[in-house]
């Protein structure tokens, strides 16, 4: 099947693959798709869509093992704060309902910043704009195809120990 995320990555010749899995609409989340594609969590990067400084929306995208930093996105898009957009606002904004969020072929063009644990990977995973389907390809392909800005987006064990102490 072709979506449009596909056809975007088809127009600029960039090889990928595609791979299916069945929907279970009671668990949406990254790791049990990472689970059904057959893939690390780690190598499986999700794509969330967020609002800096209740302004600017940008995408971040990062493995489903992983939880995003807020404060390191927001510096990262040069602000204070950042959120994420509520469910109901992100159809409306991007085309694609939550569990096949992608950065590709979006309504509309925002800012995408991606997590530097990518780079530590030969192959990622990122959904392919609809549940039940998830794009394989070279991390490298995958910055270039964004038009992504590489970052730190997620907490460290460090920072998530101490929060934990609190």
């Amino acid at each position: 099947m072709k979506t449009n995320a596909c056809r975007l990555l088809d127009a600029l010749k960039i090889p990928y693959e595609t791979r299916a899995y069945e929907v279970d609409p009671e668990d949406l989340s990254g790791q049990m798709v990472a689970k059904k594609i057959g893939l690390p969590a780690e190598q499986v990067f999700k794509t969330l869509l967020t609002r800096v400084d209740q302004n600017e929306i940008v995408f971040a995208v990062l493995s489903v093992a992983d939880e995003l930093d807020f404060k390191k996105l927001a510096a990262a898009a040069s602000g204070r704060r950042a959120e994420l957009v509520p469910i109901k606002e992100v159809q409306p904004l991007t085309g694609y309902i939550r569990g096949g969020v992608t950065v590709f072929g979006s309504k509309k063009s925002f800012p995408v910043f991606v997590d530097e644990s990518v780079e530590l990977f030969d192959l990622i995973s990122v959904s392919a704009g609809m549940r039940g389907l998830q794009i394989l390809l070279a991390p490298a392909d995958y910055l270039r195809a964004a038009e992504a800005k590489l970052v730190e987006l997620t907490r460290s064990a460090s920072s998530s120990r101490e929060g934990d102490a609190q």
